[in-house]
Order: C-alpha cells, then sequence, then structure tokens
C-alpha cells in the first residue's frame, strides 16, 4: 500500500495523460527553489521556464498538498501546466508544495483558516500565495509581470484561497472543482459522514515534522474487494479506530467534531469571497461526487463582487476536464466525443490568454455561464447562472407512486422498514474505491426494487422538460425512532427502445435505464441547524428539506422523471443508529436499530425549470 500512496500525487495534477508526446525537457529549464515567506517558513517551488529566451510570459501556478514531484532539477513531468496548448504556447509554469506538505517546512493545517486582518508575521494561505507571486515576479527572468493561478479539488481550494488578499499581479484565478467547506464537501454533505472516504483519512490526518520527498503515510489495506461487506462488518464508527490512531489527525477531528462547529466554520472559504479583483473561472463536473458543492457555492459567492466572475460545468467526473478522452462518459452514459479537449482550447486555455497575455478587459469572448446540458447532450451558454428564465415547479409526491403536478390535501403516506443490518447499497458494483464515481449515473434500477426505497414517478414526458438550477426536497416524514437519514434521488428513465452504448456494462441495457441526474442525503439531526442537532420525536410528522445541487438536464420527450427516497445509501455514508446519540462516531452497537419511516403524501419536489426558447 506505500506504492499507492505514490498515485495519490498525481490525483489530481491538473494535466492531460493522453497528449500527443511534447518533450517538455527540451523547451522547458526547470528550477527548485525554496521561498521565504514572512514568517521565516520555507515552502518548495518548482519553475518551469521556456527555453526561448526572447520573449516574456505570464506565471501561471498550481499550489498543492500532492506534491510537486519529480524532485531534482534533472526530474521533470511529462506534462506540465492547465493543458498542453498552454504548455506549447508558451508560459512560466510554477509548482509549489503548500505549507507543512511533501518538501516544504512549516505545519499542515486541513483546510487551514483565513486570517482577515493579520498582524505582520501572522500567516495563512493567502499570505503564502502572495509571498510567492511577489518573489516570482522579482526574482523570474522573462516574467510580464501578470500571474495566474489554477488547481482543481484540494490545489482548487488554494486557487480560491489566492483571490483573498490578493497581490496585484494576480490577473487571472480557475478554481476547478475547489473545496468550499469540509462540512458539506468530500468528508460531509449536510453533516452525513462520507465513509467512501474514509480509507484516504490518512493522506491529510499524518503530519510531518520535516521536509520529505517520499510518501510518509500508508492507506488502509481493507483485506478484500467488497467495500459493501468491509464496512457492514466493521460495525459502528468506533470499531474503525484499530486503524487509526491518535496520531491520526484528521480522524480525530472528524470524531470530536460531529456538529457545524467552531472548528469547521473558520475553515470554509465560501463566506470571505468579498471584493475579489482577479478575473475568475470556476470550472466544475456536473457528475463530481466529491466537490460540487465548491463550484456551484464559489460562483454564487463572488457574484456580489463585481469581478469578472464565470462559470464552466461539463458532463464530467473529478478532474475529467484534465484528461483527454476521445469517448467521454461517466460509467454507462456516453455525453460526446472530444469534449475535454474543446473545453481545454475553446475556454480555459482563452481565459488566461486573455487576461495574462491579451488586453485584460471584461471582453474576454467568454460567456459569464457554460453549461453542458446532461440530457441533450450539448453546450450552452448563459449570461448567469442559473439562467435569468426560469420558473420553480412543485411536484406532489402522492399515492400509487405519483410524481405529479397535481397536489392533494388528502392525508396518507407510505412508509418502510429501514434495518441498518441490511442497508441500501449506493452501487451494484461491488470493487473497493476509494473515492466513488461512477455511481453518479448508475442505474437505479436495482433500488427501485428494494422494499426501503420509495419511488415517485411521473407519465412519460410528451415534451421536452430542462431543469436549470437547484432542486429543493421539502419532506413531510415522520420515524419510530428518534434519528434517520433522508436520501432523495432525481433519476431520468429512458424510454424502452433506448440503445446500448459502448460503456453499458455486459449485465445492463439502457432500455428503461434510470440514470441518477442529482442525488443528496440531509442527516435528519440537522434539519433545522447544521450546529445544534436535534433528535426526532416517535411518530411525529416533520418537515425535513433536502436541498440537492444545481443540475443543468433536459428530460426528454418520451422518458419520464422519478425521484427516490431512502434512508440508507452505503457504505457511501456511514450508517444512522437511527437512535439519536451525542456523537455518531461513538455510537454503541445496540444504538444501531431498525425502524419504521413514513414519507407523507403532502411532500413535495421544487424543480427549476428552464423557460422555452433558452
Amino acid at each position: 500500500m506505500k506504492k499507492f500512496s505514490l498515485l495519490l500525487l498525481t490525483l489530481f495534477l491538473s494535466v492531460s495523460c493522453l497528449a500527443q508526446e511534447y518533450d517538455v525537457k527540451a523547451h522547458y529549464d526547470k528550477q527548485e527553489v525554496a521561498i521565504t515567506m514572512r514568517d521565516g517558513i520555507k515552502l518548495h517551488t518548482t519553475i518551469y521556464s521556456p527555453k526561448d529566451k526572447t520573449r516574456k510570459y505570464p506565471v501561471v501556478m498550481q499550489r498543492t498538498p500532492y506534491s510537486c514531484a519529480p524532485y531534482g532539477e534533472g526530474q521533470y513531468r511529462s506534462k506540465i501546466g492547465p493543458n498542453e496548448t498552454m504548455m506549447k504556447d508558451g508560459y512560466i509554469i510554477v509548482y509549489q508544495d503548500v505549507r507543512g506538505r511533501w518538501n516544504s517546512e512549516g505545519v499542515f493545517d486541513n483546510m487551514r483558516a483565513y486570517i482577515p486582518r493579520k498582524k505582520r508575521r501572522q500567516t495563512d494561505e493567502a499570505s503564502d500565495t502572495y509571498d510567492t507571486i511577489d518573489w516570482l515576479v522579482k526574482n523570474v527572468a522573462n516574467t510580464n509581470g501578470r500571474v495566474g493561478v489554477w488547481g482543481g479539488s484540494y490545489p482548487g481550494f488554494y486557487s480560491t484561497y489566492s483571490l483573498l488578499d490578493a497581490h496585484p499581479a494576480l490577473k487571472a484565478v480557475s478554481p476547478q472543482a475547489p473545496i468550499g467547506d469540509f462540512f458539506f464537501d468530500d468528508f460531509h454533505h449536510n453533516g452525513a459522514y462520507m465513509l467512501s472516504y474514509w480509507r484516504v483519512t490518512p493522506l491529510f490526518g499524518h503530519m510531518k515534522n520535516k521536509p520529505v520527498t517520499e510518501a510518509w503515510y500508508e492507506l488502509p489495506d481493507l483485506g478484500t474487494q467488497d467495500q459493501y461487506q468491509f464496512f457492514l462488518d466493521a460495525g459502528p464508527l468506533t470499531n474503525l479506530d484499530q486503524y487509526f490512531k491518535k496520531d491520526n489527525v484528521f480522524w480525530q477531528q472528524l470524531k470530536d467534531h460531529p456538529n457545524y462547529d467552531e472548528f469547521w466554520k473558520p475553515r470554509g472559504i465560501i463566506q470571505h469571497l468579498n471584493n475579489i479583483k482577479p478575473a475568475v473561472m470556476v470550472v466544475g463536473g456536473w457528475f463530481d461526487a466529491e466537490d460540487l458543492y465548491g463550484p456551484l457555492s464559489t460562483y454564487k459567492a463572488m457574484k456580489r463582487s463585481g469581478n469578472y466572475n464565470t462559470i464552466v460545468m461539463g458532463p464530467w467526473s473529478h478532474g475529467d476536464w484534465t484528461r483527454l478522452h476521445k469517448r467521454q462518459a461517466i460509467g454507462n452514459v456516453y455525453f460526446g466525443d472530444d469534449i475535454s479537449e474543446f473545453y481545454q482550447k475553446e475556454i480555459e486555455t482563452r481565459f488566461f490568454d486573455h487576461f495574462l497575455k491579451g488586453s485584460g478587459d471584461k471582453n474576454s469572448g467568454l460567456p459569464e455561464a457554460y453549461m453542458f446540458d446532461t440530457g441533450k447532450h450539448e453546450w450552452q451558454k448563459f449570461d448567469t447562472w442559473p439562467p435569468e428564465n426560469t420558473r420553480k415547479e412543485s411536484y406532489g409526491m402522492g399515492r400509487n407512486q405519483a410524481l405529479s403536478r397535481v397536489m392533494t390535501m388528502e392525508y396518507s403516506y407510505q412508509e418502510f422498514v429501514s434495518d441498518p443490518k441490511k442497508p441500501v447499497p449506493y452501487s451494484e458494483d461491488i470493487k473497493v474505491v476509494f473515492t466513488p464515481r461512477k455511481y453518479m449515473t448508475d442505474d437505479q434500477r436495482f433500488a427501485a426494487r428494494r422494499p426501503d426505497v420509495l419511488v415517485f414517478e411521473t407519465q412519460v414526458l410528451d415534451e421536452d422538460m430542462t431543469l436549470a438550477g437547484d432542486i429543493l426536497a421539502k419532506l413531510k416524514v415522520s420515524t419510530t425512532g428518534t434519528d434517520a437519514d433522508w436520501v432523495v434521488k432525481v433519476i431520468d428513465v429512458f424510454p424502452p427502445d433506448a440503445e446500448d452504448d459502448e460503456e453499458t456494462q455486459e449485465y445492463l441495457k439502457m432500455s428503461n435505464y434510470h440514470m441518477m441526474v442529482r442525488s443528496e442525503v440531509m442527516r435528519g439531526r440537522f434539519r433545522n441547524s447544521f450546529e445544534k442537532p436535534e433528535p426526532f420525536v416517535p411518530g411525529e410528522v416533520t418537515d425535513v428539506h433536502v436541498k440537492l445541487q444545481d443540475v443543468f438536464h433536459t428530460f426528454k420527450k418520451g422518458h419520464k422523471i422519478q425521484v427516490q427516497v431512502q434512508s440508507t445509501w452505503f457504505p457511501l455514508i456511514d450508517l444512522n443508529p437511527q437512535t439519536f446519540v451525542d456523537n455518531i462516531f461513538y455510537a454503541k452497537e445496540e444504538d444501531f436499530q431498525k425502524q419504521t419511516h413514513r414519507v407523507y403524501n403532502a411532500s413535495s419536489i421544487e424543480f427549476t425549470v428552464l423557460g422555452k426558447g433558452d
């Protein structure tokens, strides 16, 4: 497993993996420097400069916790920069190990909190970025004085961070799949712990006390390829302590802070996105299982700044836009050819060229929102997101599994038994994956046929219906227990004559395929407050609202819209004991109880629908 850790170095380096051969060493000089921050800590920085010194070049930089490897001035990456076009066009490309990671000095702090009014020697990621840019523009030859920052996933978080107290030379930033808040991205969704991320906890949890160029952490060996059975056999989360001791700082933080408290709140970056000056292009994937909250929330938060602020959302999973696959597919669903290549050449390169090489005004030639319709399989441009011409439409969850615009006041309900010993799987796939992706478009027929999953479905659509914005499920529920999770999934049911694609798994057919379009969980204890959890009163009808992140998806004529409601989603999220305890991370075996849940027909789901002609 030690060798597997090295694969994480390239988890998200934002480079093309299928580009034509290009000899980086023949075209770039490499330099490794230790840049001193204002408190004296030195950060390892790798600088790739074009060998052609007859021109001046802008700088594009990525700050990463995942390593600047390979180390050594004679050792080169095979691909550098945001994409192949920019690599060949001429940029000074910089990578930096952030404070406390890999070959940099200092102490790492997971999602380090921003300090708005720093004293002279106080530091955060904003000051480290500022000090780095200041050094680069003063000490690297052949720069044109303009700097851009890019990065995806955790480097996306550092990209967003660069916007705070920005250096005057910083002109363009592209946060890609940026983490916005660890209580809503990655390790939590609305307070539910994402158990599927447990295996990578050592990546963030084990500290080091000196610069290193080899992995100092190790991922646990589960001893099986069946993660569902592994976690089911493990039982309560306390039993996982045998894998992570107290030296795993992040595991302890997760356990000790189950609520949205003063530990998590300052680590969120969304609330600080005011008065932003550099141009920004946020990038994300509609089927990004790791960071979907981050890009959408980052873009929306910066709308109040008045800067150049754009968003691009494509039919991608986590980081797909950096990989040049001919056929773009997520699991069984194919979306088209050369989609990432189009993005890299026509959107990303144009953005950076305009602000780092061109006039730098707001007339970049790009729309504010470049969005891919995952139902029609086509790009569309909008002046803002969500589009202006949208309306809210509510669909009731009625009797006989009906999902309908006609709301009824009749008092009725559907109920199911939720058994922690037999939780609903999030996927039919068995193999262990450390951060699952494919399930975001998986066929949901297996779930629809379980007795502990409620199904609500429209009639066959007689015309196209395009959703463009967020979705809000307004559930009215009750339970025989004192706690419960509520999972809502929005599904596109394909017609019987739908044809198979190359990507269709052998045991499946696209005929009547149930494509998951969007899904989310709400840990019921947080229904009124993420700061102050509260139990359910057994048998009492209670409101639980589940906000699902934005979609841009056309349900085509001949398809149906389906909504599924369930209370377990395993092992994507941890099991809720269904008995209220102060901290689920410390729940005991006897706390996990079978309970009966009801969803009342006064429940509804609110869609953001795009008007015709858009």
